[in-house]
Order: structure tokens, then sequence, then C-alpha cells
């Protein structure tokens, strides 16, 4: 099965959950902490569902990070005034 089919079945799966979570909350009620877990957890499903449907869809090659350029100048020295406070040691004085 491909990829879509796969999906298009555990989105009818999800449908029937939460159909029958649905019955489960008119007999049961929906006011106790265990039915609004369970409500929740099935909504979670549904939303985790939609979001690699998305990525499924847009996803023929694996995404690429965007690439940083970092120039070539040098860096402010100012930048590293403190750097004796970072236990980087002074600059006069050698390890042992």
């Amino acid at each position: 099965m491909s990829v879509h089919d796969e999906l298009t079945s555990v989105q009818r799966c999800l449908d029937d959950l939460s159909r029958s979570v649905g019955r489960l909350e008119q007999q049961l009620g929906s006011d106790g902490l265990e039915m609004r877990r369970v409500r929740a957890d099935a909504d979670h499903l549904r939303e985790s569902v939609a979001l690699l449907r998305d990525a499924a869809s847009g996803s023929g090659q694996p995404r690429r990070p965007e690439l940083v350029t970092i120039p070539d100048t040098p860096y402010d020295s100012a930048l590293w005034t403190d750097s004796d406070d970072e236990g980087l040691g002074a600059r006069d004085r050698h390890a042992p």
C-alpha cells in the first residue's frame, strides 16, 4: 500500500474511534476524568494524523535545512572582552 492509502485507512479508523467515543460519552457521560482523557487522546490522534498527512503530501524528497551564510569578515573583538569570566583564562597567562 502507498503512504496515501495507509493514511486514508488510519483516517477511517480514527473516524470509527470518534464515533465509538461519542457513543460512550452518551452512555457514560462526558463529565468523568476518564472520558475526558479518552476524548482528548482521540482528538490528539486526529491532529497528529493530520500533521503526518501534511508532512507526507509535501515530501517527495526529504527537506534540506536552510543554508546559513557565514561572512568571511573577522568578528568584532569587543565580543570577547568578557572571556576571562567564561573559564578561557586571561590573555597574558598560560595554562599550567
